[in-house]
């Protein structure tokens, strides 16, 4: 048998041998800290005669018994898969193994808290781990029922798929809850979480007038800090959005939300049983742009709830269909039901920033990628999966109407719930809505790779009237596909403000088409004068990179920050980040662009997003000749943004922590340590436990604080965030041996846990260069051990995180082109990370020429 990477052809014969109905699964969670009982009772009808095998990844097997027949654990179980021949055609199966507790946030995570000793758990089964918990045919067009018993101490909460029941005792310190059984579902959504969790509990009506139970879960030293009212207010406005637009009930029977530790995404959507990263839990200030984040992830879990749970994919290609949905729903429902009106303005500086990122690497593929077993679909958890699929599907949502798409939505629930289904099902009642054939829409966005590039070609007269326009369309050789586009173009003219006001650069007119091919005129500019500026894609309504023309560009480098659609500003910047990225405009000219205009942008996810991107220009893409002097002024103009900025405000507090991310001369460290022992302060802005680590960690990578500064922090704060934060401090510092013990830690030894390996990655990139440059043929002799020794998600975490782009020179260029010509047999997804690492060194190669020039 292959081991763990199950192939879609061996999903797809399984799927026609057997047919699951029910699965009654035992586990004890008292039998010690390194493993816990499972017992599996598997009823199922199957080919007669037929052999196939069951998924069980277990340290033991004890008993396996297929039909009252016991077999030979040692001759059928390689502790990944368990062989099962001479089926009949209704059968009963049973598995008694012990199983593994993770640290790595796969299968069952176990996390004992700092604080006061106790233990929590928590599932997490997408893709292939549900099989680290029970015996399972784990495929998600293999639905079925599940029941579960678990037995845990007594004082725990125990939270599953279903309502919890009451406990009953099973010794003096332990009780066993019995679960009622699941709907059918995947086993992939299914879910235990377990500890001494702290809840708060309330309800809604759903359109069907069931009364829905809705709780909120944390750990108990985090619970002061659990704002449950504003998540339940974000819960049941999107309720309310997603039955009346869906035009059906939500389809379990509560919604419990539990916010666990050391969790590797932003969250999970287990079916009423959904699990958040614990990032999501303020302990500390945060910047509004994580706040609306909080707020999206809320909703994109619960769209899962119809899309993905109630009716779920036949196999992993649709992967990109489940996270798309959500991703675009979520952002609609928030723009439309929610506080956060410039929803819109998020996606496009946030989603689509990352999907035109991830397009353009080597590694990029179509929308509907091909998904041949578990490893392809392990690394498609991307930006083209979530981000590009949600834009297109925006693009896809203006193209047919709003009406149309939701009636589509809603037919397609109905018809297949519970039910297993492919992008087809959904595309034929959108046709059917609609009346458009979508058949070439679908090839051209969802079977080719590659982002396009629109530009506009216009000629003006001496009277500066328009005699022609029309938009132009690129692509690159790699990915030539020109894709019909639905955009806006945006004409805007200066305005004069008020008294005291600056001018105001707003929209006069807007003219909405559908652009196809090289060359699409505009006929209805042609006479018109030519405005101050012209936006193509106003609105954001396409997928594409954009350019402005040479008038226009400068009008909006000029008065970009009197812009006054906060989406516009974010298009325009959008689109001199691309074309830096891409070598067309020198970085320097963008990092001018963004010192001169981000101190009064308005929208927090934009400044976020633009600071992040300032960072990289400065760090990787200027010459290197002159870096060191554009790194000092850049540093020295964000102390003199946040000394501007409003007193308490999101902006004052965005531009201390991008300050502490560059400080790194004399004079820059001098200002962290003052406002780290409190010698100097800024009106409004409080230290508080959080921003007081970041700038702990500037001093120690700045070489003013040494690991006793770390560890008195510590015994300060010896929480889980206080744990992580330490790593990443320790990783920070600029000496070799802080880099070794760093690369020991986490690189040699396998105890770390998911979230200090992240930390520690986080940190050791921050350092003197040269110290940096000795690890590089360490990181290359090390990853191919690194991969085939972790599991996937740890694997990945590290070869990602220590991956020297960092080091954008010829030197780390020449070592992963070496790395991959001798690797060949590398399994892809390996290979997958150092092509793209490799890439982003080129791309940085390429600015750095750019920039110099």
């Amino acid at each position: 048998m292959p081991g763990e990477n199950l192939t879609r052809a061996e999903a797809q014969e399984r799927r026609a041998t057997v047919n699951v109905h029910l699965y009654d699964i035992a586990l004890d969670l008292t039998t010690g800290d390194e493993a816990f009982r499972s017992t599996t009772v598997v009823t199922f009808d199957a080919v007669p005669g037929a052999s196939t095998f069951i998924d069980a990844i277990t340290r033991q097997v004890h008993h396996v018994e297929l039909n009252g027949r016991v077999l030979d654990p040692a001759d059928v179980s390689d502790g990944v898969r368990i062989r099962l021949d001479g089926l009949e055609a209704h059968n009963r199966l049973v598995v008694v193994a012990d199983a593994v507790y993770m640290n790595t946030g796969e299968g069952l995570h176990r996390f004992v808290d700092p604080v006061d000793g106790e233990v929590y758990l928590y599932t997490q089964f997408e893709v292939p781990d549900s099989r680290r918990v029970f015996a399972v045919f784990e495929q998600p067009d293999l639905k079925a029922q599940f029941v579960f018993h678990v037995t845990a101490p007594s004082h725990w909460q125990v939270i599953s798929n279903q309502p919890s029941p009451q406990p009953v005792p099973a010794t003096e310190a332990t009780s066993t809850w019995h679960f009622a059984p699941t709907p059918r579902i995947s086993s992939y959504i299914t879910a235990i979480v377990a500890g001494p969790y702290v809840s708060q509990h309330d309800s809604l009506v759903s359109m069907d007038g069931r009364t829905i139970p809705l709780g909120v879960y944390c750990r108990a030293s985090v619970a002061e800090y659990l704002d449950a009212e504003n998540i339940f207010t974000t819960t049941k406005r999107g309720f309310e959005y997603y039955e009346k637009n869906f035009n059906g009930p939500y389809p379990f029977e509560k919604y419990d939300q539990l916010f666990v530790p050391e969790f590797n995404a932003g969250a999970m959507e287990n079916a009423g049983c959904v699990t958040f990263t614990e990032t999501y839990v303020f302990r500390s200030k945060v910047q509004d742009a994580v706040r609306e984040r909080r707020d999206v992830t809320i909703l994109h879990e619960l769209a899962h709830m119809w899309f993905g749970d109630l009716v779920t994919m036949r196999w992993w290609n649709d992967l990109w269909l489940n996270e798309s949905f959500a991703e675009f729903i979520s952002t609609i429902a928030c723009a439309e039901a929610t506080g956060w009106s410039e929803a819109w303005t998020t996606f496009n500086a946030m989603e689509k920033s990352w999907a035109y990122r991830q397009d353009q690497l080597p590694s990029t593929h179509p929308i509907v990628a091909e998904i041949r077993d578990l490893d392809d679909v392990l690394v498609n958890f991307d930006g083209i999966t979530y981000a590009k699929g949600g834009s297109v599907l925006k693009q896809l949502f203006f193209w047919v109407g709003r009406e149309a798409f939701f009636q589509g939505v809603s037919t397609y629930f109905r018809k297949h719930g519970w039910g297993n289904t492919e992008l087809r099902d959904l595309l034929a009642e959108l046709e059917i809505a609609s009346g458009r054939d979508l058949s070439a829409w679908s090839r051209l966005w969802l079977e080719t790779a590659g982002v396009n590039t629109l530009r506009p070609r216009l000629e003006v007269d001496e009277r500066g009237v328009i005699t022609s326009f029309a938009v132009e369309q690129t692509a690159v050789e790699e990915h030539p596909t020109l894709r019909p586009h639905r955009l806006a173009i945006g004409l805007f003219e200066l305005h004069d403000g008020g008294e005291g006001e600056q001018r105001v650069l707003r929209r006069a007119d807007r003219l909405e088409l559908d652009v196809d091919g090289p060359l699409t005129e505009v006929p209805a500019l042609a006479g018109r004068p030519r405005p101050a500026m012209i936006l193509l894609n106003d609105d954001d309504l396409a997928y594409a990179k954009i350019r402005l023309d040479d008038d226009s560009l400068r009008v909006a480098v000029d008065h970009l920050a009197s812009i006054e659609s906060p989406l516009a500003r974010s298009l325009v910047l959008s689109s001199v980040w691309d074309s830096t990225r891409d070598a067309e405009t020198r970085p320097r000219d963008f990092i001018r662009l963004v010192l001169g205009t981000i101190g009064t942008e308005t929208e927090s996810t934009t400044r976020r997003t633009v600071l992040g991107q300032l960072a990289t220009a400065s760090k990787y893409y200027t010459d290197a000749e002159d870096r060191e002097e554009i790194l000092e002024v850049v540093t020295d103009e964000l102390w003199a943004l946040a000394e501007a900025a409003e007193p308490g405000s999101d902006a004052q507090f965005a531009f201390v922590k991008s300050f502490a991310g560059l400080a790194h001369t004399t004079a820059h460290l001098d200002v962290i340590d003052a406002l780290f022992t409190q010698q100097r302060s800024l009106e409004g802005l409080e230290i508080d436990t959080d921003l007081g680590w970041e700038l702990l960690i500037a001093l120690v990578a700045g070489g003013r604080r040494t690991r006793a500064d770390i560890d008195a922090r510590l015994a300060e704060d010896n929480t889980a965030d206080g744990q992580r934060a330490a790593a990443h401090a320790a990783a920070a510092g600029p000496a070799n041996d802080d880099k070794d013990a760093a690369w020991q830690r986490v690189m040699v030894s396998s105890d770390a846990p998911n979230s200090i390996v992240r930390a520690t990655a986080a940190g050791f990139s921050r350092g003197d260069d040269a110290v940096l440059e000795a690890f590089v043929d360490r990181y290359f002799e090390a990853i191919r051990g690194v991969w085939d020794s972790r599991s996937f998600h740890i694997a990945e975490e590290l070869i990602e995180g220590f991956f020297p782009s960092y080091l954008p020179t010829e030197q780390v260029l020449a070592a992963a082109t070496a790395w991959l010509d001798a690797n060949t047999d590398a399994p892809d997804a390996l290979r997958r990370i150092v092509i793209e690492g490799r890439a982003a060194v080129e791309r940085s190669l390429r600015a750095q020429q750019r920039d110099a020039g």
